[in-house]
C-alpha cells in the first residue's frame, strides 16, 4: 500500500512540476499577446472614458451654435470664441491622456526585458 501512495506522490508531483515549467515558458508569450492586447484594449477603453468625461466631441459638435439662444452677431462671435478656447483645453487635456497611455504601453513592453536585464547585471 505504501508504495502506491509514493507512486501516486511521484506522479503528481511531475504533473505540477511539468505545469508550472509551462506556465513559466509560457508567460513572456502571454505578455506580449494577451497580455498587450488586454492592456491595449483596456486604455483604450480609458481613453474613450475620458473623452466622455471630458465631453471634447460635444463641444466641437455645437462650435457654431449660439449660447443662451443669442442669435445676434455678438452673441454668435462671444459662443464661437468661447468654445474654440473650450476645445483648445480639452484638447490638451487629451493628448496628455494619450500620451499617458502610450507612455503606459511602452512601460508594458519594455518590463519584462527589464528585468531580465536587471537579473543578469545582478548575476554577473
Amino acid at each position: 500500500m505504501k508504495n502506491v501512495i509514493s507512486n501516486n506522490s511521484a506522479s503528481y508531483f511531475s504533473v505540477i512540476i511539468a505545469e508550472m515549467l509551462g506556465k513559466i515558458l509560457y508567460f513572456p508569450v502571454w505578455w506580449y499577446t494577451v497580455g498587450l492586447f488586454k492592456k491595449i484594449k483596456s486604455l483604450l477603453k480609458m481613453i474613450k472614458d475620458r473623452e466622455k468625461n471630458i465631453g471634447l466631441s460635444v463641444w466641437v459638435k455645437n462650435i457654431f451654435v449660439p449660447m443662451y439662444g443669442q442669435y445676434d452677431f455678438s452673441g454668435r462671435m462671444i459662443s464661437f470664441f468661447i468654445r474654440f478656447f473650450q476645445i483648445l483645453y480639452r484638447s490638451f487635456v487629451m493628448l496628455f491622456w494619450i500620451f499617458v497611455a502610450i507612455i503606459s504601453v511602452l512601460f508594458w513592453i519594455a518590463i519584462p526585458a527589464f528585468i531580465v536585464f536587471a537579473l543578469i547585471f545582478q548575476i554577473f
